[in-house]
Order: structure tokens, then sequence, then C-alpha cells
């Protein structure tokens, strides 16, 4: 098989560590966002891609470029522990607990933006991503926080495990329900981080959500949902890095390599949902026999009734009573 046409496009050295760096991402994304995808936090990593945005910009401002992974961290780790801490208090629910840590977060990001003139047009390419400007120190700071995140998982994945199944059972387990909520909102905290200055605040739900929604599609256990998550992910990185090249350089059309990527994982999905519909018609147009045909019961036996003698329709003789001699 001619391998040319595939690994054509890679022999740039940027489009090179732009597919290291997406490869890195995807199998963390892939990881963490089945974890996600258990516990239905879809909106929790939402608001965690918009609550890092004061973060970026107050990083930004103080220090340029240098400044955007620090100040985003320290933002999404005060994102974490105030949404863990405001959805465990019985008084507030979590709908509302992530509508306040999100409308607050978002707001000081807003008013440090208007209130300085520093900004240019570079700032903006934090919300849309630099795939294509990754250098060699982003790709080890991105392996340096995905394995940190993917440790701690392995760590905690039986405890996460049960927690996201029954809450009540992992507590009568002696695990701290709260500190498993924490560990994990950090884990997506830095997930985001590690991801925000690669494809932008505004494409890493993408990342997070879609791959493992391809493999709750395709597969029915942890292990296959991680694994399909992975795999689309990354394959999804190449693919989409593939088409961007080939359409700007042989076609002359521009396409961005981040939305190019998003695109394809939600043309992944696409395919991976027909697949399971169609699996699903032809299961129910043909459905498995089963193995063993059920027999009839058998006839419960009735319990033999035993007839009572008919009675002699000859009356016996009335014994006289007999008296004394006389």
């Amino acid at each position: 098989m001619d391998t040319t046409l595939l690994l054509e496009p890679f022999r740039v050295p940027y489009l090179t560590r732009a597919l290291i760096e997406l490869t890195i991402l995807g199998v963390l994304c892939g990881v963490v966002g089945a974890f996600v995808a258990l516990r239905r936090l879809e909106f929790v990593a939402d608001a965690l891609t918009h609550t890092v945005f004061p973060g970026v910009a107050i990083g930004f401002a103080l220090q340029g470029v240098d400044g955007v992974l620090p100040g985003a961290s320290v933002a999404a780790g005060v994102t974490a522990v105030g949404l863990t801490l405001l959805t465990h208090n019985r008084r507030t629910s979590d709908d509302a607990a992530l509508a306040i840590v999100l409308t607050a977060m978002f707001s000081v990001g807003v008013v440090v933006v208007s209130r300085s003139r520093s900004y240019t047009a570079d700032f903006q390419t934090f919300l849309f991503g630099q795939i294509l400007y990754t250098s060699r120190t982003r790709i080890i700071e991105t392996a340096a926080v995905a394995l940190l995140c993917l440790i701690t998982l392995a760590a905690l994945g039986r405890q996460l495990f049960l927690r996201s199944f029954d809450p009540e059972a992992a507590r009568a387990a002696g695990y701290r329900v709260g500190a498993l909520d924490l560990a994990l909102n950090l884990v997506i905290a830095l997930t985001v981080v590690a991801a925000v200055r690669t494809i932008g605040t505004t494409l890493v739900l993408a990342l997070l959500v879609v791959p493992a929604t391809i493999g709750r599609t395709l597969g029915g256990r942890l292990g296959p949902i991680v694994a399909i998550a992975v795999g689309s992910a990354v394959l999804s990185g190449y693919v989409g890095l593939t088409v961007s090249y080939t359409a700007s350089i042989d076609h002359d059309l521009a396409l961005p390599a981040g939305p190019t990527v998003v695109l394809t994982l939600v043309a992944g999905y696409l395919l991976a949902l027909g697949a399971a519909m169609a699996v699903g018609v032809a299961g129910r147009r043909n459905p498995r026999l089963p193995a063993r045909a059920k027999r009839p019961a058998a006839p419960v036996p009735t319990p033999a009734v035993t007839a009572s003698p008919t009675p002699s329709r000859t009356p016996s003789p009335i014994p006289r009573p007999t008296g004394s001699a006389r």
C-alpha cells in the first residue's frame, strides 16, 4: 500500500508537531471524556471551557503568551473548587451552581478585557486555537498535564466508577464522595487548560464530549468506551489536519485546522450513530432464535378423587328389640 499520500502532509515540521499535540490531547480527552459521559458532566465541561477565559485574559495581560497557561490553570482550579463546594450545598441546585460560577468568572474576563488596551489580534486566537503554531515546549507541557491527569484517573478509577453509578454505595464503602468530585473536576479543568491553547476555548468541548459520545454509541462497557473514544479522537486529529492541509495546498481552499478537526469528529459521530441504528433495525428484522426451544409445560396432574361407595338401594333390616322372657 502506497503511504505517500497519507504521510506527505506531515513532512512539514509544524504539521508534525500539530499531529503530536493532537494525539496527546486525543488520548487525554478520550479517557477524561468517558468519565464526563458516565457522570453526565457535559454542562460542567462546557462551563469550565468558559470559566478559564478570565485566567487567560489576566495571564495574557500580565505576561503575554507565556502567562496564558498559569492564568488558565488558576482560573480552572478556582472553578473546580467553587463548583464542588456549591454543588454539595443542599440549598443550591447543580444547575444554579453552574450558572453562578459561569457568569461570575466570564464577567471577570470581560471586565479585564475591557479595561486593558494591550490586547492584539493574537489574543483572539485563543478563542479558536493555534494548532499550527504548536511548539516543542507546548508539547512537553501538554504531555506533563496529560500524564498527571491519567495517573490520577488510574489511581481513582474504581472509586470514580462506583461514585458515578451509586453514590450511596461509595459512601458506604468509605469513599469520600466530595473529594472524588473535586478530583474529577480538577482533572477536567486541567484537561481544558491543556487543550485551550491548541484548539481554543470554543472547541475544547467538542474534543471532550464527542469522542466519548461515539464510544457510548458503539460500546457498552467502560473499557470499550474509552478505547473507542481515544481511537476516534486521535484518528479525527489526523484526518482533520490532512483534509485542512490538502484543501489549502492543492485546492486553494483555506480551511482552519481546528474547526476541521471538530467537523471530522462530528462526521465520525454521525457515522457511528448511523451504524448503531442500522444494526438495531437489522436486529429487529432478524431476531435471533433461542438456542433451545421451550418445551410445553407438562399438564399438572390432578389428584385422583376416590368415589364414595354408592349406598345400596335395599334397606338393611331394622333390628327388632328383644324383650326379656317371661
